[in-house]
């Protein structure tokens, strides 16, 4: 079968095309389309002369990602599939350009770009996978989205307001050290500045959610001898508008987030809440990301895309620092990040593997970024076998480890040759090398140790 390769740029309104072969030699130049009816109109019938000029012929098409711009053409792409042999696929930006940037393309230009997207599709296809189907959680995605920057936004607020009240009613700050409770922006709406609170009566304090009429006396004896530097009634009108506005924000966010949960109801989800330390929510925001296991290689695969996987340099006598490459979607590694903290206070299994590394004189950030990558891994091995969690399996599985891992170690580098003591090394690599000839000495001493030693029945 002839295939030829379709490279799609997009931008705001229109796209850029080109075709090439398996040879990277263009067979139609490069047209450009506007996003419109026409445009896709005459895409089709592009493709249509195109197929009908080389019979028999596949067409691969590949589209980069550029936040949801492309959605419309991959699309339209995807319908192609039931008039021609036409694969679509969604590709990695950062990949296109670091192939480009190999290629020694040191222009850019929409034509260059479209060119580039086809070579990928030549150079990588072990990197490429073209949807047999659409994703089922797009549209959930984008719902995530807009929780997510509602959250932002949340923050954004609370930051800018902390820094007013404490100029304004500064006692309020001692109720405010885990976030912002719904009572505390109640009240500041009805009494903004602690000039204000001085003067009401407890029993009307009391009638706000959640406020006993011991707080309000609290509350009001505190205002009374505030040090207060703001109390004019500009400040007052602001605290009320900031305040309205978060309790706002949290009731939409509340609202979006019980509709997303039930409008993802399916059993990767279900699967997922079997972990102690993952709710409804996080379960679905996780599934949303990872679409489908079935992208994923091996676990090692999803740790890159989380952007958990270590990241150092080393060429001959230098190591770099060991540390999480942090690559890709932070947003994805902030929801796990706060799973595994859950995770750490509710989980058994997590709690130990923690508590083990702090005691062993890891750091806290440290122990949390491992909890992380051992969290995924658990999450990737429930899906790919369709089992709820266990701990015992990940128990049995660490002591195979450990089993496996006693002996002798040695070099798999080496194996063709042992160190030659007559090599012209550097100093820093021949004392490498007798350190690890001191511990794999000792290896043997112990293990000539254990094989002594009778077993007791």
């Amino acid at each position: 079968m002839n295939n030829f390769y379709l490279g799609i740029d997009v931008s705001k309104g229109y796209a850029d095309f080109v075709i090439i072969n398996h040879s990277k030699k263009p067979v139609m130049k490069r047209f450009q389309l506007d996003d419109s009816f026409d445009g896709h109109s005459q895409l089709y019938q592009i493709i249509k002369s195109f197929c009908n000029q080389n019979p028999g012929c596949r067409i691969m098409a590949g589209v980069e990602s550029s936040g949801g711009y492309e959605n419309n053409w991959y699309q339209t792409l995807f319908n192609f599939q039931n008039f021609f042999d036409l694969r679509v696929a969604h590709l990695n930006p950062l990949a296109v350009c670091h192939s480009r940037s190999a290629d020694l393309k040191r222009t850019i230009t929409d034509a260059v770009s479209a060119i580039s997207i086809a070579e990928y599709l030549i150079s990588h296809p072990e990197k490429v996978t073209y949807q047999k189907q659409l994703n089922p959680l797009q549209s959930h995605s984008k719902q995530l989205g807009f929780i997510i920057m509602l959250e932002k936004q949340y923050t954004l607020f609370r930051n800018q307001f902390e820094s007013i009240i404490y100029g304004a009613n500064p006692t309020i700050m001692a109720y405010c050290k885990d976030g912002m409770p719904e009572w505390v922006l109640k009240l500041l709406i009805k009494f903004p500045t602690a000039k204000q609170l001085s003067r009401v009566k407890p029993h009307t304090v009391a009638k706000i959610p959640y406020i006993t009429k011991e707080r309000a006396l609290e509350l009001i004896s505190d205002a009374k001898k505030s040090i207060a530097s703001s109390t004019d009634d500009m400040t007052g009108d602001l605290i009320k508008a900031y305040a309205q506005q978060m309790l706002n924000l949290k009731s939409t966010i509340k609202i979006q987030k019980k509709a997303l949960e039930k409008s993802c109801d399916i059993p990767e989800v279900k699967l997922l809440q079997t972990v102690n330390g993952i709710g409804a929510f996080s379960a679905v925001a996780l599934m949303i990301y990872i679409q489908n296991i079935e992208r994923f290689q091996s676990a090692k695969k999803i740790s890159a895309f989380f952007g958990l996987h270590p990241v150092f340099k080393q060429s001959g006598d230098g190591t770099s620092r060991i540390q999480m490459s942090k690559q890709g979607q932070k947003n994805v590694r902030r929801i796990l990040f706060m799973v595994t903290l859950n995770a750490i206070q509710s989980n058994p299994l997590i709690r130990e593997i923690y508590e083990s590394k702090v005691s062993q004189g890891m750091e806290k950030m440290a122990a949390i970024g491992l909890c992380m990558h051992k969290l995924l891994r658990i999450i990737y091995g429930m899906l790919k076998t369709n089992k709820p969690f266990d701990p015992e399996i990940d128990r049995c599985n660490r002591q195979k480890s450990i089993v496996a891992d006693k002996g002798i170690k040695k070099d798999k580098n080496r194996r063709l040759q042992d160190y030659d003591p007559k090599a012209p090394i550097s100093r820093r690599q021949h004392s490498k090398r007798v350190e690890r000839k001191k511990s794999q000495s000792d290896n043997i001493t112990k293990c000539r140790i254990i094989a002594s030693v009778p077993e007791t029945t």
